[in-house]
């Protein structure tokens, strides 16, 4: 069977997140790492909403390594709240935030938004509140900045009938009678956010008059959005809302002007008022709050535990082959050029891709089980190769270009720290080995004893 290069070689994207329920091409890339992972932690996340608290709202903690499959895994967990009955909003974040300076009403904001775009086949009354601190918003920064004299009618909510009764706003777009508020005010959150998102100057100002009405906003929500939604949802059958925010765990770890961590700040100092939203919620976490001298408070503010998305194993705590996580890794590459064969089928397709069995297995080994970095340097050496199959020396020179640009930015003491970790399996909780858990030189695994951790082989 010949292997389409192109195709392969798109296939192999590190940036692709793969939607397994929308695509039937997707749903053969998707290989089920949970037997090697410490167990099924979405059907976890999706029982706490549907089995445990359908009625009362959760809020539940989502963390791992960045590019370790969590968006991919989240959107499964959209998929099957979707078929226990529930109205889901996924969303990324990072497309509404300035992820290196965020601020919770900025989240809080971006969720009414999300949720307000998705229930455009709702008739909710006009969240009159939430309109009147948006139009205050726009009158404040109006002076910095130029809105538009269409953009204030908008969040004026200033409309003209048609014949059909259809309204019609100032921009010309249209809407059934009593939909447009709703709509207008996810409009005006979207203009508003667009606008200060590349100004630090501005988004200073703005929370300058969002900051003191917090509470107050949370319950404009909660009242004019959330609560009326949820009501309109059962009526059509839905057994509630879910909003899933992906992307908040790539927030910087950069300090706020007082000093405090940003990501301490967010969901520890602020903890309390991300989770009061009236519906059930899941938020990306960073990976390093779990090894933050605030962690334990983290939880007390969210009332329970952040669900943790571990690194695929490639080798035990001893230090032997973990024989299934390798065949498991294998079957993700192989599935890439080979979607529509049965697994035994495409072991038998290895040397239609590498050179020979042995390098596909230093590409699984030297990720440590990282999904987006196997993907990335197949890709490179895809590219490299100009052809295929790949040759170890090709594959070998990939490894050692990752290898030099990751080791210029380990400094003496954190060799030390890495050393240790190697010998122990373990990681405190000090700044130092923040660093190398946020840098990715430290990677989490799970087995039936708890966590372990090494360190990322491409060092080693």
């Amino acid at each position: 069977m010949m292997v389409n290069l192109k195709q392969f070689f798109d296939a192999t994207n590190p940036s692709k997140t793969l939607f397994v329920e929308d695509s039937e091409l997707d749903q053969q890339y998707y290989i089920d790492f949970s037997s090697v992972r410490g167990g099924k932690i979405i059907e976890d996340l999706r029982d706490n909403i549907t089995l445990w608290s359908p009625e009362q709202p959760t809020c539940q903690l989502f963390t791992g390594h960045i590019g370790c499959g969590k968006s991919t895994e989240l959107l499964r967990l959209k998929a099957e709240l979707e078929r226990e009955g529930f109205h889901v909003v996924y969303f990324e974040s990072s497309k509404d935030l300035e992820m290196g300076d965020v601020d919770v009403g900025d989240i809080l904001l971006a969720i009414a938004k999300r949720v307000s775009e998705s229930l455009d086949r709702l008739t909710l009354e006009e969240p009159k509140r939430l309109k009147s601190i948006l139009q205050g918003a726009a009158k404040l920064l109006q002076t910095e900045m130029e809105f538009d004299k269409f953009e204030l009618e908008a969040l004026g909510n200033k409309f003209s009938a048609s014949k059909e009764g259809i309204t019609v706003d100032s921009f010309g777009n249209q809407f059934s009678a009593g939909k447009e508020g709703v709509t207008v005010v996810a409009m005006g959150i979207a203009k508003i956010t667009a606008k200060v998102k590349a100004s630090p100057d501005l988004r200073s100002k703005l929370r300058g008059y969002l900051e003191p009405q917090t509470n107050g906003i949370i319950e404009a929500i909660n009242k004019e959005i959330l609560e009326p939604a949820i009501a309109k949802l059962k009526e059509h059958g839905k057994k509630g809302l879910v909003a899933i925010v992906d992307n908040l765990d790539k927030v910087d770890s950069s300090r706020k002007p007082w000093g405090r961590l940003q990501q301490e700040y967010l969901f520890v100092d602020r903890g309390e008022q991300l989770r009061s939203l009236h519906c059930h919620l899941v938020y990306t976490m960073p990976l390093a709050l779990r090894f933050s001298n605030d962690f334990g408070t983290l939880m007390e503010r969210f009332l329970i535990k952040p669900q943790m998305l571990p690194m695929v194993p490639v080798q035990c705590r001893d230090g032997s082959e973990n024989t299934e996580g390798m065949e498991l890794l294998r079957q993700m590459v192989l599935a890439r050029a080979f979607p529509e064969l049965k697994p035994e089928q495409r072991l038998e397709k290895i040397t239609a891709l590498f050179e020979d069995a042995q390098t596909l297995d230093r590409l699984c080994q030297v990720s440590g089980g990282h999904v987006r970095n196997i993907l990335r340097m197949l890709n490179d050496s895809i590219k490299k190769q100009r052809g295929l199959p790949i040759a170890r020396q090709t594959l070998e020179e990939v490894i050692c270009a990752y290898r030099n640009e990751r080791t210029l930015a380990v400094t003496d003491e954190e060799w030390e720290l890495l050393r240790l970790v190697m010998e122990r399996k373990k990681v405190a909780g000090d700044d130092g080995y923040h660093t190398l858990i946020r840098s990715m030189f430290v990677y989490e695994y799970r087995d039936a004893a708890g966590s372990w951790f090494d360190i990322n082989p491409i060092l080693a």
